[in-house]
């Protein structure tokens, strides 16, 4: 699951909503989210139906114009403010929303028109990410020392901690890594305040991905703030998307109209039928940013899901042959596996049953038996042979 975080008013629920081309309540002041909006999204790859020269079938995902669109489940919640996790705006409600989200898109408003709590004026888009950044590791932290005492008890502080920290998928090897980097006492941990938020920030840094989405990059003073987002994003080893999700909002309402074709993976769009003056005006002046520049939406989270998380694309089949389902479908399910993933981890994700009777798999490209512990390539078409059926 992908989390779109940041504080209020910076376009959050603008990006959920060109993202899923959903409607997410949006509106120019602080706290328009209350409840968490849900979705899916798509990330989008050439589809694997290039290289076997068949139109493919899809069945749990789409594909328009030969690129796979493979979807997301992404969660939209309240903006963060200083001392948020104190329960300060929207409070801790929602970054408990945020518990089990593997990835986080952090918009930030590089207009900068607007201050940390969301209100308009002088804003400092570069600080707004250091204090999200912040607001996360107090977030975590707060929960270590409420159960700090409980943990000191345990011989493995990595055990407790794990015991502690599943829910919000911190990853066991994660916390051993920081352990051992701070030089952290690991066994019955008594750790001080400053020594657990020195962890926490290790830990969510280890476990979850990031990537800074500077939105409302067609605004003015955007591209005078652009260096320094990309600063401080690059700091903590993150990569920086110019977008405009009003942008790309518009035009998939516009599209829907009648009044323009686009298409959102290549930034292609043309004019139709007769738009009045100011309608033409409009048009004209999102056709040039576009097709100069593209409006970073699909590119956020492309890069969120593909490289900062290292997810790959795989397309499992029981025909080798005609590379199809039973049912005769082409290509019909294209899956998101973390690079790295192996054959049998591929066979588990398909089913349970299937991964425990797998016996082998089979590249369907060149008809090679594959073993267990074969690592996947992007873009792989696989069929598992199992006892299962």
């Amino acid at each position: 699951m992908v989390g779109i975080i940041g504080a209020p008013n910076k376009g959050k629920s603008t990006l959920f909503s060109a993202l899923t081309s959903g409607e997410a309540k949006i509106a120019n002041y602080p706290f328009t989210t209350i409840d968490p909006n849900k979705g899916v999204a798509y990330v989008s790859e050439e589809c694997a139906e290039k290289k076997i020269g068949k139109k493919c079938e899809p069945r749990n995902s789409l594909c328009e114009n030969g690129m796979r669109l493979v979807p997301v489940n992404i969660i939209d919640v309240a903006g963060l403010v200083p001392g948020a996790h104190e329960g300060k705006g929207m409070g801790n409600q929602f970054l408990n929303d945020l518990a089990g989200a593997d990835g986080f898109i952090i918009v930030v408003d590089a207009s900068g028109r607007t201050d940390a709590y969301g209100n308009e004026g002088a804003g400092n888009p570069a600080d707004d990410l250091e204090m999200i950044m912040s607001e996360l590791v107090e977030w975590i932290s707060a929960i270590i020392k409420k159960h700090m005492p409980q943990m000191s008890k345990k011989e493995s502080g990595v055990d407790a901690l794990a015991d502690v920290l599943t829910v919000f998928n911190v990853t066991r090897a994660s916390i051993e890594t920081a352990v051992e980097r701070l030089g952290l006492q690991s066994k019955r941990i008594a750790w001080s305040d400053e020594e657990i938020r020195k962890f926490s920030s290790a830990a969510i840094l280890g476990s979850k991905h990031f990537i800074v989405a500077a939105n409302k990059a067609d605004a003015e003073g955007a591209k005078a703030n652009e260096n320094a987002i990309r600063e401080k994003a690059s700091e903590r080893g993150m990569e920086t998307v110019m977008c405009s999700a009003a942008l790309e909002l518009a035009l998939k309402k516009a599209k829907d109209s009648g009044m323009i074709s686009y298409d959102p993976l290549k930034g292609k769009i043309e004019i139709l039928g007769n738009p009045n003056a100011e309608q033409k005006k409009a048009l004209d002046y999102m056709k040039g940013f576009v097709e100069s520049r593209g409006t970073g939406v699909q590119k956020v989270l492309n890069e969120l899901v593909f490289k900062a998380m290292g997810n790959i694309v795989v397309y499992p089949v029981e025909d080798e042959n005609k590379f199809s389902d039973h049912s005769g479908n082409v290509l019909p399910d294209a899956i998101l596996m973390e690079r790295g993933s192996t054959a049998y981890d591929l066979a588990m994700k398909i089913h349970t049953d299937i991964g425990k009777g797998m016996l082998y798999a089979i590249d369907a490209i060149s008809k090679m038996r594959l073993a267990k512990n074969y690592v996947l390539k992007d873009g792989d078409i696989i069929k598992i042979v199992s006892t299962a059926k």
